[in-house]
């Protein structure tokens, strides 16, 4: 495929220098070859009209655009394979008036473009004393994590970070600058947010509600790491549980638990760190001062006011911290500005292993997850691949609770935004990374979980329910619809707004998608 005249942004076509850097995400190690994630040709445009070229020239020549702004899709939906076209928009809207905030009747807003990440997106909201829910990991960037919600530790207390979206400024199929809001088009806004992500136009920018520190004074939060250890993993399991199973726990508070696998490199995750463990812990130390990590469990709890009588409930911190072998942050829960805990929150990492991935994101309904047994469960099935020794698997697990009447996720639903599943009480992402001669080992592991966890008899939940984010399995959405989305009639009207939106099929990349209306 030849490059694109008039383009003011680089061009790059397979086989040139540099193209296999480029076209990296984070499911090529995975899906490169299977998916065939090899575009015929990256643009990485500068400008909107850059963009508006590309998609004309799409258009004659009847091929696809894939929108790529982090690459960290786990499924590679963000890329495509040959005559199809990448438009990596990461670098393309990164100058001063690609994002301001303001403030209007006592609320703040923040504008921004697509092109940051959340780690850069974090830090300017915190200099700014401002937060919204996101998620953790740095380098993913805003819009992609936009469109499929923006799942994060602050999803109890304050929703999604896709909840807080005002408008959308997108370029159609026909390369036609618009503003996309609930009152304007309230079929497309849905869609875009929570419907088929990439596959209605591209977003270029998009202006959502923040919170501000001030109105929040009071706010509480920990971030702690222990040792892996079975016990203590069940007893903060438990707590997650008993918070989750109770319809009527506060709004207030968040937990969310991680548990990483040895050689997890925990410096990018916990700056500071390597100071306090060449003190309290040499024996990690080898003779050239590297560390060998050791495996670890990581708790993220924080509670925070809305009314001037709330009060916190000390004694849930003091369960979580009781009797446990603290790595770090043995001291008392922290009193801290919102932003702030929210920037404590992000993993610094771009990945959590060098390694292809079995990856699994599931969510569940349940309410009675304590007596069904499923903390030991899940606890067991942990435990079978993080406790062996080099068994070449690698493990990043994260339980968070989301539901009860309280909650903001729940709450947050039929808010005009398409996010499947606002019922959900708990997450769970048990993700198994690899050798290439462990890949069965993985796979097996990831076989009985799914038959144990999910189905008719599931001890996690009795339906498949996953997250678009967390993708796994058959690549061919509309194979498997119905577990992402919650009925036919829901999915339909999907449909018929992806066929007015993409007439053409512009934006049909990959099979990953909502399948276009006939």
């Amino acid at each position: 495929m030849a490059t694109i005249s008039g383009i003011t942004g680089a061009q790059y076509v397979a086989g040139s220098k540099n193209f296999d850097n480029i076209k990296y995400q984070y499911a090529t190690s995975t899906y490169g070859v299977e998916r065939d994630l090899n575009p015929a040709l990256i643009v990485q445009p500068k400008t909107k009209e850059d963009i508006v070229l590309t998609l004309k020239y799409a258009k004659e020549k009847k091929v696809a655009v894939a929108i790529k702004t982090g690459g960290h899709q786990y499924s590679g939906a963000s890329s495509t394979s040959a005559p199809n076209i990448q438009l990596d928009l990461e670098e393309s809207f990164r100058g001063p008036d690609d994002r301001a905030i303001f403030q209007k009747d006592g609320k703040a807003y923040a504008r921004t473009s697509v092109s940051w990440s959340l780690g850069e997106f974090n830090a300017w909201l915190t200099e700014n004393k401002l937060f919204v829910p996101h998620g953790q990991c740095t380098e993913v960037h805003v819009g992609g994590h936009v469109q499929t919600g923006g799942y994060g530790q602050l999803a109890r207390s304050f929703g999604l970070f896709g909840d807080h979206v005002l408008s959308l400024e997108i370029i159609d199929t026909d390369g036609n600058f618009k503003e996309v809001t609930k009152a304007t088009d309230p079929d497309l806004f849905w869609a875009f947010l929570g419907g088929s992500p990439g596959n209605l136009g591209v977003i270029t920018h998009f202006t959502i509600q923040v919170h501000r520190d001030q109105d929040y004074n009071g706010s509480r939060g920990m971030k702690a790491l222990y040792f892996y250890d079975t016990e203590t993993l069940k007893r903060l399991v438990d707590i997650l549980v008993e918070m989750s199973d109770n319809d009527d726990f506060p709004r207030n508070y968040d937990l969310c638990i991680s548990v990483l696998s040895s050689s997890f490199p925990l410096l990018d995750l916990w700056p500071g760190l390597d100071e306090v463990m060449s003190r309290r812990h040499p024996e990690l130390y080898g003779e050239n001062g590297i560390p060998f990590w050791p495996r670890v469990i990581i708790v993220y709890a924080q509670w925070v006011p809305f009314e001037s009588g709330d009060q916190c409930d000390m004694s849930w911190f003091d369960r979580i911290k009781e009797g446990s072998d603290w790595i770090l942050g043995d001291s008392d829960v922290e009193e801290k500005p919102m932003s702030q805990l929210t920037g404590d929150w992000i993993f610094r990492n771009v990945r959590e292993f060098e390694h292809p991935y079995v990856k699994r994101t599931y969510t569940t309904n349940s309410r009675t997850l304590g007596a069904d047994g499923w903390a030991d469960w899940v606890v067991g099935r942990i435990d079978a691949i993080v406790r062996p020794e080099h068994n070449r698997c690698w493990l990043s697990a994260q339980l968070q609770c989301f539901g009860g009447k309280n909650s903001m996720f729940t709450r947050n639903a039929g808010n005009g935004t398409a996010f499947s599943w606002r019922d959900t009480s708990i997450g769970c992402t048990m993700d198994c990374f690899h050798t290439p001669e462990t890949k069965a080992r993985a796979e097996d592991w990831q076989k009985v979980n799914d038959q144990e966890a999910i189905g008719p008899n599931g001890i996690f939940s009795k339906q498949d329910r996953r997250v678009l984010w967390g993708s796994y399995g058959d690549w061919n959405l509309d194979n498997v619809w119905d577990r992402y989305y919650e009925d036919r009639e829901k999915y339909e009207k999907l449909q018929q707004i992806r066929k007015a939106a993409d007439p053409y099929g512009i934006f049909t990349p990959n099979p990953f998608c909502v399948k276009r209306a006939e």
